[in-house]
């Protein structure tokens, strides 16, 4: 009801038109204002008054300049991070241990066979060229066809311009071929039939063979020095087989070319083999934990969760915190932590896979997955290795302070990783990307990352072209970029900073009962079946109960923005909330005002029209009424005609009385003649 009166008076003020203008609006502002300045702007003379009004919207532009600025501050939502140290019992992090050999070469070496024998002929051919080293001699023959899958070349680039692509294992080498091919140089661009410097009278390869390393080098003339050897070894990659769309990826060393080389062919062979078949490779946790404590209570090889890691084969986790409760350490120091033998078996090392030797560990939290190619150590086998851990607890605000995620939930990119029940990071949101658009853009997906359903990996055989387009992929910046803006960081994450210390282990002295102890606990025999190149020991715990937390805040609240915007509102112009209340009154009155003009103009404007269609003077009521009841005012339509020409017209009746019931307006069908109401 009480809306039903508003809008009645609201059109009853719209009938009547404004009731004043913009001026005398104005004008009442200044006078009844609380802000400094208008009044003076009203009430002074002709030159204060112009000089109240300059000085009136000079701190008028000056408060809206640091308003706008201390909006703008508060919409980037800066934040402010908080260091803040703590004392309590904290969980033991999950530990996870690897061996940085994948697999057993005594049970990987039927399927690497031919690999195997690939590699050490070319690398027999480039250190030690003589007559008769061909790819023919060699009995029984080499796997030409796996070699050309994924070939080595050599690159001569004693011409930068014009480089010559010369092949390891072509046949009919000889000194005057090069020398011929080099007056006719071929870009690295295109695949070179020119012969391989293999063999020559006057050239030879100089090379080092030292601790399992090759280095090849240019096939030079014996009195020629090491500037003039510009041949490098490279791993051509094409789109597809004998296609000319190829590219060279060429190493500052050979030992890089090789183990890139290997990697890629292994690659694809390995993919092929089951899971299951993979695992068994591996080395197993009770030939790999020799012995274990954690505290005061011992523990084993059973205390390890197994996990498949395509980069280190099985790994295992302690504390992982996926079947029981994380453990919690009891006091700081080396006593309460947890202590490890490990037995790496350097001798059973795949000879082109693994350089370096020793184990792989991590600390991260429970329930995470360990990604050890990004954020593992090493542990040096022969030595005691000592982890002192301290505790960084980061805490980040949300959206819109920052970027991050809580669980990765709205993250565009599928976790691929979710199979392992593991909580969200952003390197495996990463390797999520990259393997999407792997499968996207080569049709099949990595070998060292997991696969979504009903993809299969890549390999020479089914993908001929995948080492191409991996290659290609990964050196994008384009698609590396995507998946940067496309993945998060977590909002809460724990880091552990490692102090890590190293001694010789076990010492000259106790090596001979040490050895002995864990080879017949481990074998069962009384032989040494250790020695120190593959027993690692470490020692991993809190160096103190002190924790750092990191946190952010917000470094602009909305109390410090209206705090900060009245502050300025003061300073300049003595204003409070109650002025900015007027200022929006005098507003809605100037908007009002605008209503009513506009509705006043349009009903001007359609009277204008009407007047226009009608240029006389518009009959009155009264004059309406007696034209409908008095038939002598009745006008002829124009155009027709009387239907008897020669009857006379009845004559006009006389002027009638007045009747003053006729200034009451009623209905046209109630009206009637006098003469009928005489009658009756």
């Amino acid at each position: 009801m009480n809306l039903k009166k508003y809008f009645i008076r609201a059109l009853h003020r719209l009938q009547k038109g404004p009731g004043y203008t913009y001026k005398e609006l104005l004008v009442w502002y200044c006078d009844n204002t609380n802000t400094h300045g208008p009044k003076r702007i009203i009430k002074e003379g002709p030159k204060k008054k112009l000089i109240w009004f300059f000085l009136t919207l000079l701190f008028a532009s000056l408060v809206f300049w640091q308003w706008g600025i201390l909006i703008n501050t508060y919409l980037s939502y800066n934040v402010t991070s908080s260091l803040s140290i703590g004392f309590k019992t904290m969980k033991f992090p999950a530990v996870t241990v690897c061996n940085a050999n994948p697999y057993k070469y005594s049970e990987a070496k039927p399927l690497l066979k031919e690999l195997d024998r690939l590699i050490d002929a070319a690398l027999e051919r480039i250190l030690q060229p003589s007559p008769g080293n061909s790819s023919e001699s060699i009995s029984p023959p080499l796997d030409l066809e796996l070699w050309y899958q994924i070939p080595l070349v050599l690159i001569d680039e004693h011409d930068k311009d014009n480089p010559i692509i010369l092949d390891i294992f072509e046949t009919n080498q000889t000194a005057a071929g090069i020398q011929s091919s080099t007056d006719t140089p071929t870009p690295a661009g295109n695949e070179s039939s020119v012969d391989s410097p293999a063999s020559a009278d006057n050239e030879s390869f100089v090379g080092n063979h030292t601790a399992g390393n090759h280095t090849a080098t240019a096939p030079t003339p014996a009195n020629t020095t090491s500037e003039e050897k510009k041949y490098k070894l490279a791993v051509k990659l094409c789109s597809h087989p004998g296609s000319d769309n190829c590219t060279y990826r060429n190493f500052t060393s050979a030992v890089q070319a090789v183990t890139e080389w290997y990697i890629l062919q292994s690659t694809s062979i390995l993919s092929k083999v089951p899971l299951q078949e993979r695992i068994r490779m591996g080395y197993q946790a009770e030939d790999m934990i020799l012995a274990c404590l954690y505290g005061a209570e011992p523990c084993n090889y059973k205390n390890f969760t197994q996990i498949y890691h395509p980069d280190h084969g099985n790994c295992y986790i302690f504390n992982w915190g996926m079947d029981e409760e994380a453990l919690n350490s009891s006091n700081p120091g080396a006593e309460f932590g947890l202590k490890l033998i490990l037995d790496i078996s350097q001798q059973d090392y795949i000879p082109y896979l693994s350089s370096a030797a020793g184990a792989r560990l991590m600390l991260h939290q429970q329930k995470s997955f360990p990604f050890l190619k990004d954020q593992g150590i090493y542990a040096m086998p022969g030595t005691e290795t000592s982890i002192g851990v301290l505790v960084d607890e980061l805490e980040r605000m949300g959206y819109p302070y920052s970027d991050c995620t809580m669980n990765g939930s709205d993250v565009p990119v599928k976790n691929l990783y979710s199979k392992y029940n593991t909580s969200y990071s952003i390197q495996a949101c990463l390797r999520s990307c990259f393997q999407k658009d792997m499968i996207e853009i080569c049709g099949c997906g990595h070998y060292m990352f997991p696969l979504p359903q009903g993809v299969n990996y890549c390999n020479n055989e089914d993908y001929p072209g995948w080492a191409y387009c991996y290659s290609s992929l990964r050196s994008s910046i384009r698609h590396r970029q995507i998946c940067i803006d496309s993945c998060k960081e977590t909002c809460n994450d724990t880091q552990y900073k490692m102090t890590i210390s190293m001694a010789d282990w076990p010492s000259e002295a106790s090596e001979d009962w040490i050895f002995h102890i864990l080879s017949y606990e481990r074998d069962m025999s009384t032989n040494v079946t250790l020695d120190r190149n593959g027993i690692i020991k470490l020692n991993i715990y809190f160096q103190e109960y002190n924790y750092r937390t990191i946190s952010e805040s917000a470094a602009t609240t909305i109390v410090w923005l209206l705090s900060s915007l009245g502050g300025q509102f003061g300073f300049w112009m003595g204003g409070s909330v109650l002025c900015l209340i007027e200022f929006g009154e005098i507003i809605i009155d100037s908007l009002w005002i605008t209503v009513i003009n506009i509705i006043s103009w349009c009903k001007g404007l359609k009277q204008r029209r009407a007047q226009a269609r009608y240029p006389d003077v518009p009959p009155t009521v009264s004059e309406l009424v007696e034209a409908h009841t008095n038939l002598g005012f009745q006008h002829e339509a124009t155009g027709t005609l009387p239907r008897d020409r020669d009857k006379e017209l009845p004559p006009e009746p006389g002027t009638p009385p007045p009747n003053y019931d006729s200034l009451r307006v009623q209905p046209l069908d109630v009206l009637v003649p006098d003469s009928d109401a005489e009658t009756e």
